[in-house]
């Protein structure tokens, strides 16, 4: 996981072509380290990595910042026709090694931004040089859901009402954790899974594409504000969150994405346009996947090429919704067809509701009084 101070926050949030340029800056660098690690070059081995843009921090303020998936080694050979690729593992980085990537993120990002005009450097300090967009007032809104401050209402520029308890004694953060702090850049890489720890790997994604608001912890006040709880408490000992109705609106504006930004990218190995991607995906799908089809004999056919999971099977994963199982008998449900007309749905339900017989109510006897005893 990669953080940014919060000037580039900013600048991502209102410039999202330069977040991607920052993005690749971000994956060559930890791309080339692997690669150099397991005694290879650029040519002879690659490596891939899935990048979650996430956007939110745990008080719903807008905190850009990069959940990369990156896989923990390398794949060499598979040049030739018939070579494939081998996968080549390399040991987890050391505090010495992640405080070296962070300076050369730091320091990389610093120049790109400097050759494009964004950042000015002088010998006292360094500050973007970013002009005013648009004139609809979202650009406040985010400086102000970046600094934690209220955007608007009577208490616009102040700081975010908080509840606090005592905070927790001693540090947080141990003195080994593979965390490295340089200019306001963080990069954390605690976290790892094995190839047979799929569950951890499934637990892992489905934290990095979480949605914004976790609904069991948000509330109102008896007062009409909007309390939403920390998941964890801050070092500060802050537990909660307060913002008035219409501040809390501008919270929810300052994290929704402009449009078109994807905010999933794929690098690497796992690129669409990869000719690598066929081999290393359970899939198969990619550049290569019709050379590895030919080569194993298999008719290329559209199922084998979209050899994913299936509508309904995305939908009772994500979602717990089981569609494929009566409610009824609990026997299997075939899908027959998947109708999307409004018009054609609410003849169905009207014909269904028409059809389906009314159950008389069956009104139970009152209970009586209990017996008095003579025989």
């Amino acid at each position: 996981m990669l953080s940014f101070p919060y000037a580039l926050r900013f600048l991502f949030a209102t410039r999202p072509a330069v977040m991607g340029r920052v993005l690749g800056i971000v994956y060559r660098t930890l791309a080339t380290h692997q690669i150099r690690k397991a005694g290879h070059t650029q040519r002879s081995a690659r490596t891939g990595a899935v990048t979650l843009i996430q956007r939110f921090g745990s008080a719903l303020n807008l905190n850009i910042h990069f959940h990369m998936l990156l896989l923990d080694g390398v794949y060499t050979g598979g040049h030739a026709v018939q070579a494939q690729p081998r996968f080549q593992r390399v040991k987890a980085p050391d505090r010495a090694e992640l405080e070296q990537l962070a300076y050369a993120i730091s320091e990389r990002t610093g120049c790109y931004l400097e050759r494009q005009g964004l950042l000015v450097r002088d010998l006292d300090n360094s500050y973007l040089a970013l002009e005013p967009q648009d004139d609809t007032g979202l650009e406040g809104v985010l400086g102000s859901s970046i600094t934690y401050r209220i955007a608007v209402g009577p208490h616009e520029g102040r700081k975010a009402f908080c509840l606090q308890s005592l905070p927790p004694a001693g540090s947080l953060e141990e003195s080994n954790a593979r965390v490295a702090k340089v200019a306001g850049f963080s990069l954390h890489a605690g976290v790892a899974a094995a190839c047979h720890e799929r569950q951890k790997l499934e637990r892992l994604c489905r934290y990095i594409t979480r949605p914004a608001i976790a609904e069991p912890r948000l509330s109102l006040t008896p007062s009409g504000n909007v309390r939403y709880q920390l998941k964890t408490p801050y070092r500060d000992g802050t537990t909660h969150v307060i913002f008035e109705p219409l501040d809390f609106m501008a919270r929810l504006a300052a994290l929704v994405p402009r449009p078109r930004v994807n905010l999933t990218r794929y690098h690497g190995v796992f690129a669409p346009n990869s000719p690598h991607r066929a081999w290393v995906t359970k899939a198969g799908r990619g550049r290569g996947a019709n050379r590895k089809v030919l080569e194993e004999g298999e008719e290329d056919t559209p199922a084998a090429r979209r050899s994913a999971m299936s509508w309904a099977q995305r939908l009772k994963r994500v979602f717990r919704i089981d569609v494929e199982t009566c409610q009824a008998c609990g026997g299997a449900v075939k899908i027959i067809a998947s109708i999307e007309d409004p018009v054609v749905i609410q003849k169905i339900l009207a014909h269904l509701e028409q059809a389906t017989p009314v159950r008389e109510v069956v009104q139970l006897p009152g209970p009586r009084a209990p017996p008095d005893g003579r025989g």
